[in-house]
């Protein structure tokens, strides 16, 4: 759990008032990490209306803001165009990192290891669980069910999809393959995925997301080579995140933040609790540390 010494500790806030406590003397900080859904986003999938002038202000001060999810590059380049100058993506779960439509880097998953998944998603389907593939390409995401109840979860977190006869036989770097689970995927397909474990990365994003990957590959991982690569310490860095495919990632920062809606296992794992996504505790957070103004309701 959270030490209860930090100044920065909080409990789940209530009104704009409550919230991390400024830390004693200026906190020199230079990369701010935040994953999405949960964290930065409400619950109604909507950025804060205050992100956009704190963005300005950060740009200002030098401070490179990188939003990290599962979410592929093309959705997160749609919802910050117009921001997006200099910021660095960390898609997919840090299998492709981009930065000013340039890649940074990427882990590309084997293309027999994505027939596997896929034949064994086929395999699960057929014994009754409901559940379908999206296989994650560089320029595009590729499913092949069609019913709207599916690709309307698809369109949430992949605006470039296609729907394939056989996503096998895409012509694309595959760096990921997600499953969603109409279920809950921690409890049936993660476990489903136990052979994939043993050699590969099996990380429950969502209460129905399941993200296979390699095993080198993780949001953690993109953080510190963004450290290496920009000479920043993990004292420089202020991370923020909510569900199980954050953990790694909160391990690379000394200012790492729970959300007080994030999942037990992630509480744990940071150093510090957060107010709620729906309590804008991104940017309240931010906006303690750096002492900037804080952000309207």
């Amino acid at each position: 759990m959270p030490s209860t010494s930090s100044p920065l500790l909080t409990t789940p806030a209530t009104d704009a008032g409550t919230g991390p406590e400024a830390a004693d003397g200026p906190v020199d900080i230079r990369l701010i990490v935040t994953d999405m859904d949960g964290t930065l986003l409400d619950d109604a999938q909507r950025i804060p209306a205050g992100l956009w002038p704190m963005l300005a202000e950060l740009r200002r001060r030098g401070v490179l803001f990188s939003p990290a999810s599962g979410r592929q590059y093309a959705t997160l380049a749609e919802q910050f165009a117009g921001a997006d100058e200099g910021m660095v993506f960390i898609a997919e779960n840090g299998t492709y990192v981009v930065r000013d439509g340039e890649e940074l880097s990427s882990d590309p998953l084997e293309s027999a290891v994505a027939v596997r998944l896929v034949e064994g998603v086929r395999d699960l389907a057929a014994q009754g669980v409901d559940l379908g593939a999206v296989v994650c390409g560089k320029r595009s995401a590729y499913v092949e069910r069609t019913d709207e109840a599916f690709l309307a979860e698809v369109r949430k977190y992949y605006v470039r999809h296609r729907v394939v006869p056989d996503v096998t036989a895409v012509d694309d770097d595959v760096i990921k393959v997600a499953l969603f689970d109409f279920g809950s995927a921690e409890r049936t397909t993660a476990p489903a995925l136990a052979s994939f474990a043993a050699t590969h990365k099996v990380v429950v994003s969502g209460e129905h997301w399941v993200d296979v990957m390699n095993r080198t590959a993780d949001k953690g991982a993109a953080v510190r080579r963004l450290q290496r690569d920009l000479d920043i310490t993990p004292a420089q860095t202020l991370v923020f995140g909510d569900y199980l495919n954050d953990l790694e990632m909160l391990d690379a920062a000394e200012w790492s933040f729970a959300m007080a809606n994030a999942h037990p296992e992630v509480v744990r794992r940071a150093r510090h609790l957060a107010p709620s996504n729906n309590d804008h505790g991104v940017l309240r957070t931010i906006a303690r540390l750096l002492r900037l103004p804080q952000p309207g309701a």
